[in-house]
């Protein structure tokens, strides 16, 4: 192994999760998703001397950010396989239940809208640093941020069954 090699194997294991995690928030998709962190980490390995020292699960994350919104700009064409892995941890159930509302809700916001309620909520990043990972203005945030929750409370009168059943 190369020097600082276990040290990212420890760094990918407990960072993976919650990369594709929030991948698939802001792409909707699963597939996209797991693209999208295996490639931000394949990244981070190529630069891993230089950002260990400082945050690499930040600048993991930027990389992913900057990978998926460069695909809403250029959308690669994706060929479907005939084998789909799947993991399943806990409750299938309560979890389906769950993914779906929430990949309900997200659905009827816009990409960005989706970016940034991901950042903001899933990540807790502030306004500023969620204006600087999308390369948008502080305003744009602010606004969009708004309009996004404002839709969310709408739909979610509309959703059919809000994950916990209280409905």
């Amino acid at each position: 192994m190369a020097r600082g090699d276990a040290e990212f194997v420890e760094f990918v294991q407990a960072a993976s999760g919650r990369l594709a995690h929030a991948a698939y928030l802001m792409t909707g998709d699963h597939h996209q998703a797991e693209d999208a962190a295996q490639t931000a980490l394949v990244r981070t390995y190529a630069s891993w001397s230089r950002v260990r020292r400082d945050d690499p699960y930040a600048y993991t994350r930027r990389v992913m950010i900057n990978y998926i919104v460069d695909n809403w700009r250029r959308p690669i064409r994706e060929y479907p396989v005939d084998e789909v892995p799947h993991q399943r941890r806990g409750d299938v159930a309560d979890e389906v239940t769950a993914r779906r509302w929430l990949q309900i809700a997200l659905g009827a916001l816009t990409a960005r809208q989706r970016a940034i309620v991901v950042l903001r909520y899933l990540f807790d990043l502030p306004e500023q640093q969620v204006a600087r990972e999308l390369d948008v203005s502080l305003g744009t945030v602010k606004s969009t941020t708004s309009r996004a929750l404002e839709k969310l409370r709408q739909n979610l009168v509309e959703l059919p069954t809000a994950p916990g059943g209280d409905r």
